[in-house]
């Protein structure tokens, strides 16, 4: 697929991120959504439902379901099962705690991949970002999982205090059956507060560029394009997907470009009640990301790699989607010798 037909956006997008509630279990530092208690305005189960029927008779390919904590909505797995019916491939994020041997058994499912967050391959290291006994019980879940034929991959969020133990984290994926899936921490939520004190340094970026392009099996999704080697550019999407491939559903309906932006300016619109079709072709927030131009990195050596960097942490980090990612890797090499003639 080309990236000229990626930034003119599909006719419908390729996975849609629902988080499904706000309800948490946890109280990560780094929380995207500042998930906790349940918040009024939840989608009921009849919404969800008819959100599922929208999304499925545009061809979605896949759900990307997060929260909160999807485990403690009562009724996630009948709307996971209702997807699978749908013929939709599901994608949970989890912390895990709420996984025992039954519901692994309703998990197994060939439309079915799981994400368990740890972020960091100690009890003392996860457990001061995620809560005190949360790495003890995701390890539990990894076990129940692996017993069964699901696709697993234990995620974790690069944080100054998870980028020490990343060697420990792949051994710690591969001994539960499952690979591991670093995703990038951006100041949203409850993030936006511990943002100065965890996250990466310029240096540290730099280094685990180097170290992507030494573990090609490492996935990042569409987290790292703006730190991707020549290694690793045909591993995934070297540019932001948000309204071109994907979009964000909120507990409460609301679409946003993704699960970064939920802001009130970049509401798109709402569901059930709006057309997901006409809000995807034609809301303003999603022509404005497909029109997005980075005037000031088009002619930097690395454009064709990083398209300028990720929108959301130029949003939340300079108020302004039309600037340059500052995590990209041409800002971390001016700060990382080492790292000179990367590209």
């Amino acid at each position: 697929m080309g990236n000229r037909f990626v930034e003119r956006g599909l006719s419908a997008p390729v996975n849609v991120t629902w988080e499904v509630t706000y309800e948490c279990n946890l109280r990560c530092l780094h929380c995207l959504s500042d998930s906790g208690p349940k918040q009024p305005g939840e989608l009921s189960t009849d919404q969800g439902f008819r959100i599922i029927d929208q999304l499925a008779g545009l061809k979605v390919f896949q759900l990307n379901i997060g929260g909160g904590e999807p485990f403690l909505r009562p009724d996630f797995l009948d709307l996971m099962e209702y997807a699978h019916q749908k013929g939709m491939v599901t994608c949970i994020s989890t912390n895990g705690t709420l996984i025992d041997e039954e519901t692994a058994r309703r998990l197994d499912h060939p439309l079915v991949y799981i994400q368990v967050s740890l972020d960091g391959a100690t009890a003392s290291t996860n457990d001061a970002i995620r809560g005190r006994g949360s790495f003890q019980r995701a390890i539990k879940a990894l076990e129940c999982l692996r017993r069964r034929r699901i696709e697993v991959s234990v995620n974790t969020v690069l944080t100054r205090a998870s980028f020490p133990e990343l060697d420990e984290l792949v051994i710690l994926a591969a001994a539960y059956g499952s690979k591991l899936r670093v995703s990038r921490f951006r100041p949203s939520g409850r993030g936006k507060r511990s943002w100065s004190r965890l996250n990466v340094t310029p240096e540290q970026m730099a280094d685990f560029s180097l170290w992507l392009g030494r573990h090609l099996a490492v996935s990042t999704g569409d987290s790292f394009f703006s730190v991707t080697s020549a290694e690793r550019r045909s591993l995934g999407l070297n540019m932001c997907g948000a309204g071109k491939l994907t979009c964000c559903l909120s507990p409460q309906g609301e679409v946003y470009p993704c699960a970064f932006l939920q802001e009130p300016e970049f509401q798109a619109g709402k569901l059930p009640e709006g057309n997901f079709g006409s809000l995807w072709d034609e809301a303003p927030v999603f022509r404005s990301l497909r029109e997005l131009e980075i005037k000031s990195c088009e002619c930097c050596y690395r454009f064709d790699l990083c398209h300028g960097g990720c929108p959301a942490v130029a949003y939340h980090t300079q108020r302004r989607l039309g600037w340059p990612d500052p995590g990209c890797l041409v800002n971390c090499v001016q700060r990382n010798p080492r790292m000179t003639g990367t590209g």
